[in-house]
């Protein structure tokens, strides 16, 4: 459709990063009002929980309906997309699931949630923000593929039930399920109104990036990436960018973290909750940085993050976005747990010094 357009001076690349750039300033925005994320959600304040749930349930219901809406209307397909390869890499998944879901406990914070604190002045945050994208690139294409590799080796053969599309009733009973069971779940979270409605708008940035790279910006003869919200690729992505920029061009990845940043930036100055923040003491430093580390690793294995395999992976009804955003759950509840029962142990200690909690 790209080429119906009639934007000549610019290509699908170029068009997809300005895509990503204004579907990131939405997202910053809202994620920043709403205090959008899935680890608190899991294992926030106990006061917080079911509101933080409640919203970020009904982001996902959104996401679910307008992408399958999507799929109906053949606007896109994801016939051919990563998540619905045969070939289950459940192990992987699984391993950094779980991986991914500890690190963000230990860095009180799922990636995009950082991502919106660290543009809101935490240095918390972007510390672990830049360690994540360096052991994520790391994963992806350095010292550490082997691994990813051999833990991707490990698969299961799924033929054509990869999807929930395949079981009896198809995409659109599926989708409705999914939808219903979250809007059922945020109707009684106890989440105000106006955050429901903002975590509406945040689930629709979903099937319009879907939508946007897939359909939109779609050239034959210039493909660009299929994908939709993420934090994993696009931070490996944009620290390769930022550091080589003359040989490696931008993508849609770079704009949307760009966005983020600014969007949540903007909002954080004009509410005044911008506030410089740091690390308190070696302890404290020591398990963000291994939380940053679990999340790099694990946030590549398991195909994406709770926004890449979660919010944007769920709706397209891949099995494999949802036992990744099932184990992702699973290793945080465990982690969570284990600190808790060991209080005394140093991952536990800046928890029980400090208030309130950093990077919530």
């Amino acid at each position: 459709m790209f080429e119906s357009l009639g934007l000549e001076e610019i290509g699908p690349r170029q068009a997809s990063i300005l895509l990503g750039l204004a579907l990131g300033l939405a997202f910053g925005a809202l994620a920043e009002v709403t205090r959008f994320c899935l680890r608190r959600a899991l294992v926030g304040a106990t006061a917080e929980r079911r509101p933080a749930l409640g919203v970020w349930l009904t982001a996902l219901a959104t996401a679910v309906i307008g992408t399958q809406l999507a799929v109906a209307n053949d606007l896109i397909s994801f016939a051919d997309h990563r998540f619905m390869a045969a070939d289950l890499p459940w192990l992987a998944i699984i391993i950094g699931g779980v991986a991914f879901g500890g690190g963000m406990v230990l860095t009180r914070g799922c990636v995009s949630r950082l991502t919106v604190l660290g543009a809101s002045g935490n240095l918390r945050a972007i510390t672990v923000l830049l360690v994540f994208a360096f052991v994520a690139h790391a994963t992806l294409k350095g010292v550490l593929a082997p691994v990813r590799t051999t833990l991707g080796g490990v698969t299961a053969s799924t033929g054509e039930a990869i999807s929930l599309a395949a079981l009896p009733g198809g995409p659109l009973v599926w989708a409705a399920v999914i939808a219903l069971i979250s809007f059922g779940v945020a109707v009684r979270s106890g989440a105000r109104p106006l955050h429901l409605g903002l975590a509406v708008l945040i689930g629709l940035l979903v099937p319009a990036a879907w939508i946007g790279t897939g359909y939109i910006l779609y050239d034959d003869f210039d493909p660009i990436p299929f994908e939709a919200l993420s934090f994993t690729s696009p931070a490996a992505e944009t620290l390769f960018w930022g550091i080589a920029s003359t040989s490696i061009p931008a993508g849609f990845g770079v704009g949307l973290l760009g966005g983020v940043v600014a969007g949540a930036l903007a909002l954080s100055l004009i509410s005044g909750r911008f506030a410089w923040q740091s690390f308190t003491s070696p302890g404290e430093t020591g398990r963000y940085l291994s939380g940053a580390v679990l999340m790099g690793f694990g946030g590549v294995l398991a195909g994406g993050c709770t926004v890449g395999a979660g919010l944007s992976g769920v709706p397209t009804l891949s099995l494999a976005a949802i036992l990744a955003l099932a184990s992702i759950a699973a290793g945080a509840l465990v982690l969570n747990r284990l600190i808790s029962a060991r209080p005394a142990a140093g991952f536990a200690a800046p928890e029980a010094r400090r208030a309130p909690l950093p990077a919530e």
